[in-house]
């Protein structure tokens, strides 16, 4: 982000391999990105609107042709048009079954009796897991989409493995955090049961168990209890330094010692400037509960 031009807007929190990083789109000069590492200084201030972020496709990026304003709370940052035309050719949305890549099937583990399923593309290289908060996970195999898809059923039907958790959820599971001991027997124990499975599609080719952690991609050792979730609005400034992030989630300590959580996809459709070095959070915070996770999830 150069923080100097107006017209740079954010696109959101994205992962891969080589850690998170806030993508930034320009009319004239495209997409960019900027690195969230640790201690990394974060200020910046609300634009007047939010608006739709428009389809990616192919590598392209179609901008909104209504730049319609979408909610500033809203988890997508996409207008209604721009999201069914966005899922009218999505694999998460069955409705891209022709997808010749191969998919790897895994079980995703986020807490204590949150493991589910899931399938992500085998090119991804594990960078879907990342996005989803994912403590750990461990792959159990890899073939076609249908063949995918098909194990996915399996094991929803045979061992009530679901293939989602409320995002609430998988938050209040990171305090405190369970230890890398737990994850790995809890994930040994369902692989070995779905393996065991009647029904997986002959054309998956199973995985033995080697269950990955994100630790340290995550810096879990860093994270606390915050005190807020930071609630975006027009005209606002939040200001900080990156804790860490895990999945979607920026952790930002302010100079108090103040920890707030900034939602990243809650970023997307802003046109973000910089604030100023000494600047404070004008943001308002929804404080955390006491006895239980914040109000907000």
């Amino acid at each position: 982000m150069d923080p100097r031009h107006t017209d740079w807007s954010c696109a959101g929190l994205r992962w891969s391999t080589s850690g998170p990083a806030l993508l930034w789109r320009h009319p004239a000069r495209g997409e960019r990105l900027s690195a969230l590492p640790p201690q990394k200084r974060l200020a910046f201030a609300t634009g007047a609107r939010r608006l739709c972020t428009g389809v990616r496709r192919g590598g392209r990026h179609t901008p909104c042709p209504a730049a319609a304003e979408v909610p500033v709370a809203a988890v997508s940052a996409q207008c209604p048009e721009c999201a069914r035309l966005d899922r009218s050719h999505s694999v998460a949305a069955d409705t891209a079954l022709d997808d010749p890549r191969p998919y790897d099937v895994y079980l995703a583990w986020f807490g204590p009796h949150l493991v589910k399923v899931g399938i992500t593309a085998a090119e991804r290289e594990g960078v879907r897991l990342l996005e989803q908060a994912a403590l750990s996970y461990a792959l159990l195999g890899r073939g076609p989409l249908m063949a995918a898809r098909r194990a996915e059923a399996v094991l929803g039907a045979a061992l009530s493995v679901p293939d989602r958790f409320p995002y609430a959820a998988k938050r209040a599971a990171r305090h405190p955090l369970p230890s890398q001991q737990r994850r790995t027997a809890e994930l040994a124990e369902l692989h070995a049961r779905a393996c065991a499975l009647e029904g997986l599609p002959e054309s998956l080719a199973v995985r033995a168990f080697a269950p990955v952690h994100h630790d340290a991609a995550f810096h879990l050792e860093r994270l606390r209890p915050c005190d807020g979730t930071v609630e975006l609005a027009a005209g606002c400034t939040v200001a900080g330094s990156v804790l860490a992030v895990v999945g979607p989630d920026v952790y930002l300590e302010e100079g108090d010692g103040r920890l707030l959580l900034v939602d990243g996809r809650q970023l997307a459709g802003w046109a973000l400037t910089a604030a100023a070095p000494d600047a404070a959070t004008t943001a308002a915070i929804r404080a955390r509960q006491p006895d239980g996770p914040q109000a907000l999830f």
